[in-house]
């Protein structure tokens, strides 16, 4: 045996294990307010920011030293003093940053199920999102937040061409598959002329849609009820919008002919969808691994659930996407924006 290979194998494998411990003690941290104290506070010793967050010390200690070895931390050791620095501060501590802990908690969540995905393997059968621990449902609107804030308004409409002027003087808009509806309070932030409604089939996400809708002042402004891409009501839609959920369906295609169904004739479906290059080889990169990871415990068993035979996963990319636009009859699927964690096509009728 090389020793080489084996060395290589047990560093990742060192990796991994303390990446997944870490995770643990990543939301322990959010919920126990650590980071946020330790933000306000600057440089603290174990002892104070266990006095500021009411803790006992000596897990603090703990706590730190583990978070230190992540580099979620700093540590400075002439004083013996952790801090946060201005990346740590934006990605673990700000409301309005990365919302790290919220990855980690969708993450955590997820593998709640490992009994039931376990079961999925042998059976075939699938595991519907629903059927998740609701760390899932609230985890998934912290993971996907930041990037939907970040992008979608600055850089993903404005690239499609006439859609920014067009929700500025008012449009019909429909936010398919929705869940607690981060888009959807975005986009009717953002353009107040513009009616916008946000669907879903999960009737709790719905419902804690409508309370942060109702906690950001949007209630008056944006509407949300529990109802499948397949039969979704409404028409003449200036924009229809699916956000990192098309990959989810059991039937991608007959959503697809219901979206082209409800568009008006110079409507826009807008498609989110993880990015993904053109070929697994593309995608053995370490967003790939997280987003099959994810698409093994979460996107294929829903899908599954819905009765899919051969799902598409969150990472078929654009020639899956292509396949259920052209399928569905559309004229026209244009890539207009990517990030390292996104790609975004506008499909038109």
């Amino acid at each position: 045996m090389s020793q080489t290979l084996l060395n290589d194998l047990l560093s990742r494998f060192v990796t991994d294990l303390g990446a997944t411990m870490a995770a643990g003690n990543v939301l322990v941290g959010d919920r126990l307010g650590l980071y946020r104290a330790l933000a306000a506070a600057g440089p603290s010793t174990p002892a104070e920011l266990a006095a500021a967050t009411a803790t006992a010390e000596r897990y603090v200690r703990e706590w730190l030293a583990g978070q230190a070895a992540s580099g979620y931390v700093s540590y400075d050791s002439s004083s013996g003093r952790f801090r946060l620095d201005e990346a740590q501060t934006l990605a673990f501590a700000d409301p309005g940053g990365f919302q790290l802990p919220g990855a980690f908690q969708f993450a955590l969540a997820s593998l709640a199920a490992q009994d039931e995905i376990t079961h999925a393997f042998r059976s075939g059968q699938g595991v519907a999102w629903g059927d998740h621990d609701p760390g899932v449902f609230t985890g998934c609107e912290r993971f996907f937040r930041p990037g939907y804030a970040a992008n979608l308004v600055e850089s993903w409409i404005p690239a499609v061409d006439g859609l920014d002027a067009r929700l500025r003087a008012g449009i019909a808009v429909a936010d398919v598959g929705c869940g607690l509806g981060p888009s959807t309070r975005i986009l009717a932030a953002t353009y107040p002329q513009s009616a916008v409604a946000g669907f879903d089939s999960h009737d709790l996400s719905v419902q804690l849609a409508r309370a942060a809708a109702a906690d950001d002042g949007l209630a008056e402004r944006v509407s949300f009820a529990t109802a499948s891409a397949y039969d979704f009501p409404g028409s003449d839609y200036g924009l229809v919008a699916t956000f990192d959920c098309l990959h989810d369906m059991g039937d991608p295609v007959t959503a697809a002919l219901r979206i082209r169904d409800a568009l008006a004739a110079d409507g826009v479906w807008l498609i989110v969808e993880p990015y993904a290059g053109a070929s697994l080889a593309d995608n053995l990169t370490p967003v790939g691994r997280l987003y099959y990871s994810f698409s093994t415990f979460l996107c294929v068993p829903h899908a599954r659930s819905e009765g899919a035979v051969d799902p598409l996963g969150n990472q078929a990319g654009e020639a899956g996407v292509r396949a259920v636009v052209d399928a569905a009859g559309f004229a026209e699927l244009t890539r207009v924006a990517e990030t390292p964690f996104n790609i975004v096509y506008a499909a038109r009728p």
